[in-house]
């Protein structure tokens, strides 16, 4: 089924004047990229949307859709298997699908997490902070906060979520702002506080800033600087020096 795109639950437009009038920078961007913008694809529920996630990890695009195919096959509607089917499907089963043997322990946790009730539904989801939702999320095995991150970002259209470890947020961000190293999470986070309280849009605009630059500039910059603790190794070594003699 093709993804279909519609308005967050906020008011965007209110969120791009303030981000704007905030933030020079993300003015332009605002101005002369498209906006922000919810997915609503086949997969909706919580479960739905990690149980393909965990199937896309680590490997191409093409080859997840594959083997995601394989494992919704197994399914008695086409879709993705129930939590119920998940648990019934035998490990070999699975394997011959694609799914290494760590993809087969997430998905059948997963699985029993949702019975449990720690994993949402769509409208229990729509109802918790994104605090309780991440919590209640990366306590899945092989799910972490970044593929929450995603989900509250694109799926529930939170506006404050700001994903300090995302690539690209991280490589649009030097780029909006002139930088030639990454910032490292925690400046990111720091820097992120001006963005309040639409962090969500400003991520966003940082993923279009990092497009337009395209690869052959942002392969360019530089990984996060690192500070050198010079005072401290010529400290240890007179202490080496010291005890030597």
């Amino acid at each position: 089924m093709t993804t279909k795109y519609e308005l967050p639950p906020f008011d965007l437009r209110t969120a791009m004047d303030t981000l704007a009038t905030q933030d020079p920078a993300l003015a332009s961007l605002i101005r002369e990229t498209q906006e922000f913008r919810v997915e609503r694809g086949s997969a909706e529920s919580p479960y739905e949307v990690l149980l393909e996630a965990i199937a896309y990890q680590s490997i191409s695009g093409k080859a997840a859709a594959t083997i995601y195919g394989r494992i919704k096959a197994l399914s008695a509607t086409g879709r993705a298997p129930t939590p119920q089917e998940m648990l019934k499907l035998r490990k070999p089963v699975l394997r011959k699908a694609g799914l290494s043997g760590a993809k087969i322990l997430a998905m059948k946790d997963l699985a029993k997490k949702t019975l449990d009730g720690v994993v949402p539904t769509l409208e229990q989801a729509e109802k918790l902070s994104d605090e309780e939702l991440v919590k209640r999320l990366v306590s899945v095995r092989g799910i972490g906060a970044w593929t929450v991150e995603m989900f509250l970002i694109f799926r529930l259209g939170r506006p404050d979520i700001l994903p300090i470890h995302d690539l690209g947020v991280k490589k649009g961000w030097s780029v909006a702002y002139g930088k030639k190293h990454m910032p490292k999470p925690k400046e990111l986070l720091a820097f992120g506080e001006r963005w309040r309280p639409y962090r969500t849009v400003a991520s966003w605009y940082m993923w279009r800033a990092f497009d337009r630059a395209g690869y052959a500039a942002t392969n360019k910059i530089r990984p996060a600087k690192v500070r050198k603790r010079r005072k401290q190794t010529a400290t240890r070594s007179k202490t080496r020096r010291g005890n030597a003699s």
